[in-house]
């Protein structure tokens, strides 16, 4: 599996018949096929927390938080105010709020 949950959570799914023999299929909220990482709050191609050949290109600009093991600029813990930048993309993409990170 990829990404960053190691176990799937049901309570992400989207439950939904095939249209052919009835069969359900689940979509994962957070199975990082879309533009957006919900557990993390930055697009996909940027988040080397789900995508890790990105984390010596952060590491290397010095762009990195030991405390949380992540990039500075997107350690929202740390840096609660640098989340806004990444929403106005996504509220610019979508036309709504992001949901909040959940990692």
């Amino acid at each position: 599996m990829t990404g960053c949950q190691s176990e799937p959570d049901d309570s992400l799914s989207t439950r939904q018949t095939d249209g052919q023999g009835g069969d359900e299929v689940v979509a994962m909220a957070d199975d990082h096929s879309g533009w957006w990482c919900r557990e993390h709050g930055v697009p996909e191609s940027e988040c080397p927390l789900c995508d890790t050949s990105l984390l010596a290109e952060f590491q290397a600009k010095g762009d990195w938080c030991d405390e949380h093991n992540r990039p500075d600029s997107q350690c929202f813990q740390c840096h609660p105010e640098n989340f806004e930048a990444f929403a106005a993309r996504y509220e610019a993409k979508f036309g709504e709020r992001p949901p909040a990170p959940t990692m």
